[in-house]
């Protein structure tokens, strides 16, 4: 079976942003989107190639960037499962999402201080808001099944990644249209101030998310009774481990999404630098991000729709099948219309991928303890993101070039498309709810 069962017709879009707690949510997207768009995918990019690694050989300042990110990812990985555990235990995913947002907000201003050939504390300063970022997100998404119901998720999810398009874009245009007017001799003050301007708005636009989201209700199990945090963390992240098995289709998934995610966002996180590194100009690849952005609105609400009519697993299909034509076609990538044709193609399918994944996880997980199976969906997004840029890097590396890195990509969309064939959803979801009762009877607060 391919389509999830619907208790009842979801409501629509806008009777759910009318919900203030939803609409807090998804401005959370708003918010944090000025990262990945200006620090992953756009400027930041092309300045660490230009600037932080202007006096690098060769394709060494793209080989530095995919080693950078790798390491990044790899620091949440390591820390995800467990802070999602804590999270749940102590009843604070929205104290633990402000702190890991602040450690991101403080490396996106931290960045401002880079200068020309300064590409050892760009990567380090990157690193550090990277870990803020991705961690934060452990907690964002371990809120969805709180302010929104199973037959709304899909729905509430693909809002919040067409508000981060949204929120993202509009960041991307205030700060290109700086850099753009500024004289020459003040072109690198306006990059290093945009950094500046991703701190603020992010920091801005995240109060709406701690104001009117409620934190879940805590939930202390009776093995748990007199536990600290961390003990508590180690206990439940040794429960969980414990009960993997139980949970055979969510762990399926998971490897799934573990692969095919990971090209996913290799292609976000490289193709702005690789495109500097072919020669297309900057102006020319910003541009096509700010496209996407945009353009990315309306398909991150139709693949929202298409999941309702065709079933979500299929609409992922349909997602994976264009990224693996985009990946060949970077190979081939020599004009600047052609990194516009594929940033479009692109902005068809990042979204709605993305936002159906995290939706299809989020149904088939205890709803009490979603931070800290999100912290799991976080290790199976970043453990497995560190392999995508290293391999980018790695193949780079070796060839002297970065065109047959690009498709190198096309693995991961094959590999975890095909096991995503092997998840039954239904079933996965009706382990969750089952779960979720014995838990209510287990806990003792």
């Amino acid at each position: 079976m391919e389509t999830s069962p619907q208790l009842q017709k979801p409501p629509s879009l806008w009777s759910l942003l009318k919900r203030k707690e939803v609409f807090a949510w998804t401005m959370y997207d708003w918010a944090n989107s000025a990262f990945p768009m200006i620090m992953m995918s756009s400027i930041l990019p092309i300045y660490y190639y230009k600037v932080a690694g202007a006096h690098l050989p060769g394709n060494r300042a793209t080989v530095y960037w995919a080693y950078t990110t790798s390491i990044a990812l790899l620091i949440v990985a390591l820390i995800s499962p467990i802070i999602g555990a804590m999270a749940d235990f102590s009843g604070a995913k929205k104290k633990y999402l402000a702190g890991f947002a602040m450690l991101g907000i403080f490396g996106s201003a931290l960045l401002y201080g880079v200068y020309e050939g300064d590409w050892v504390k760009a990567s380090i300063f990157f690193i550090i808001g990277n870990v803020g970022f991705a961690a934060a997100n452990v907690f964002y998404d371990g809120l969805l099944p709180h302010v929104a119901a199973e037959n709304e998720r899909d729905m509430v999810s693909a809002a919040g990644y067409a508000m981060g398009y949204l929120g993202g874009g509009l960041l991307l245009a205030i700060c290109l249209a700086l850099i753009m007017t500024a004289p020459p001799s003040k072109t690198g003050f306006y990059t290093r101030l945009s950094f500046i301007l991703t701190a603020i708005w992010w920091f801005v636009f995240m109060l709406p998310l701690l104001k009117w989201v409620p934190e879940p209700k805590r939930r202390v199990l009776a093995n748990e009774v007199g536990m600290n945090p961390v003990q508590a963390g180690f206990s439940r992240l040794a429960r969980t481990f414990s009960k993997v098995r139980k949970y055979d289709d969510l762990w399926k998934f998971l490897l799934a999404f573990w692969i095919y995610n990971d090209g996913i966002n290799t292609i976000i996180k490289m193709a702005t630098i690789y495109g500097t590194e072919i020669g297309i100009n900057s102006n020319s690849l910003i541009g096509a991000l700010l496209m996407i952005q945009f353009v990315g609105i309306p398909f991150s609400f139709f693949f929202g729709w298409l999941a309702g009519k065709i079933g979500t697993k299929r609409a992922i299909y349909l997602a994976l099948g264009v990224y693996t034509l985009i990946s060949i076609g970077g190979y081939f990538m020599s004009q600047a219309w052609h990194f516009w044709v594929l940033g479009f193609a692109v902005a068809m399918v990042q979204g709605g991928s993305q936002a159906l994944s995290r939706s299809l996880f989020s149904q088939m997980v205890p709803k009490s303890q979603s931070a800290e199976f999100f912290g799991f969906f976080s290790v199976s997004a970043k453990f497995a993101g560190i392999f995508g840029p290293l391999l980018f890097g790695l193949v780079g590396e070796i060839m002297g070039s970065s065109r047959l890195s690009i498709v190198s990509i096309v693995i991961f969309f094959v590999v975890g498309g095909y096991l995503l064939t092997l998840v039954d959803e239904n079933e996965g979801m009706r382990v969750a709810r089952e779960e979720e009762a014995a838990i209510s009877q287990e806990a003792v607060a």
